[in-house]
């Protein structure tokens, strides 16, 4: 058997901004931030604790100058750009990255936690907390267009490179509880901006969701001393939801789907945990598989489907927790989108419209067109 190729170094370069943000650029470096770039000034940021679920909601008031898809004349943008051509303040020459780039990551203007959050309303009242975390802004290619189904095989094998570099700092901080890429696609589910992009989240705690599903794993190997996590790739792996085989992810529609059409890629092998733990053929199979669940997508209704994309990393100490890709697409047909309503927001209880079965038959029955493998990116830190 041939061996397999080595990553190819990719090459990191960060720029401080004059606010004290960062701009990580992957790649070749066409340019610097200029020195009046914009400001970031959150304020009246916090938490609060709603006594009667236990939990913290976060109050993030800046969330509502976010820029949507506009980029005028005189905010930043560089005359003549493809930030003016398509009215977009994430293409190269917009207020946000001023220069041409392969990928880049900047610390986002308008978060919801920050590393050195401002205080609470009342720092005597326990109800309020300190906002604390990230929130950073993933560029996956200054093309204006595309997603998971069109990027070329190397900007997709650039963004697992590029996920796992900001993923493995960000979880390296004992002040982050939980860390989180994402991508939010298409208007419908609340995107304001279609440049191909995504974000990343540090939490100073876990987040509800996150807290039951460690607590899951911990119950079942004290119950029965095993990995949950192992039974639920196994159950996929031997169903009739399985929508590819691949050598290291389980890639199918889940048993008991929150989402019409809800797809899971999940680690097969026990140990891959995070992001930082894929070995180079793990990352390569994951960006065949994240292009072929997207291509499946638009194809199903024949647009770009909008979807939520989540990738899982493992917490500290939850041992039992595999790495996995979640998509969450709103759509239950070609003109209906799911919608949660009085019942699911008030109780967490989903309802499904859609056969878990058939939604996997119909994905399933969707045809790939194969392309050609990338040999995946090692990040590679420049002063």
């Amino acid at each position: 058997m041939a061996e397999s190729p080595a990553p190819i170094p990719l090459p990191r370069t960060t720029f401080e901004l004059p606010d004290g943000r960062r701009i990580h650029v992957y790649g070749e470096v066409r340019g610097a931030p200029p020195d009046d770039a914009p400001r970031s000034e959150p304020t009246a940021l916090h938490m609060r604790r709603d006594e009667l679920t236990a939990s913290w909601i976060a109050v993030s008031p800046a969330r509502n100058v976010r820029p949507h898809s506009s980029a005028p004349t005189g905010s930043g943008t560089v005359p003549g750009s493809p930030a003016e051509r398509f009215r977009c303040p994430l293409c190269p020459g917009g207020p946000e990255i001023a220069f041409s780039y392969e990928a880049a990551v900047f610390e986002n203007r308008f978060p919801s936690f920050v590393p050195d959050p401002p205080a609470v309303p009342d720092p005597r009242d326990p109800r309020y907390a300190p906002s604390i975390g990230a929130c950073e802004v993933v560029m996956f290619t200054e093309r204006h267009e595309g997603n998971f189904a069109t990027l070329t095989p190397a900007e997709t094998a650039r963004v697992i490179a590029v996920w796992t570099d900001r993923t493995r700092e960000l979880w390296a901080n004992p002040r982050h509880a939980f860390v989180m890429a994402f991508e939010n696609r298409g208007a419908e589910i609340g995107a304001t901006l279609s440049h191909p992009h995504g974000q990343i989240y540090a939490f100073g705690h876990l987040p509800p969701t996150i807290e039951r599903r460690v607590a899951a794993l911990a119950e079942h190997r004290a119950a029965h001393g095993t990995c949950l996590t192992c039974g639920v790739v196994a159950e996929q792996l031997g169903s009739t939801r399985l929508l590819a085989t691949n050598e290291h992810w389980a890639i199918g529609v889940p048993f008991a789907p929150r989402w019409p059409f809800e797809v899971h890629v999940r680690a097969i092998r026990h140990g891959l945990r995070r992001l930082a733990d894929l070995r180079p053929d793990e990352a390569r199979s994951l960006a065949d598989a994240l292009h072929g669940v997207v291509a499946r997508y638009n194809g199903l209704f024949g647009f770009e489907l909008p979807y939520m994309l989540i990738v899982h990393e493992a917490p500290a100490g939850a041992d039992d927790w595999h790495l996995a890709v979640e998509f969450y697409p709103p759509h239950r047909s070609e003109k209906l989108t799911k919608i949660r309503a009085s019942v699911e927001t008030a109780t967490a209880l989903f309802i499904n419209d859609t056969l878990p079965e058939m939604s996997a038959e119909r994905l399933a029955s969707i045809p790939l067109v194969p392309r050609e493998a990338h040999p995946g990116f090692a990040v590679d830190i420049r002063p």
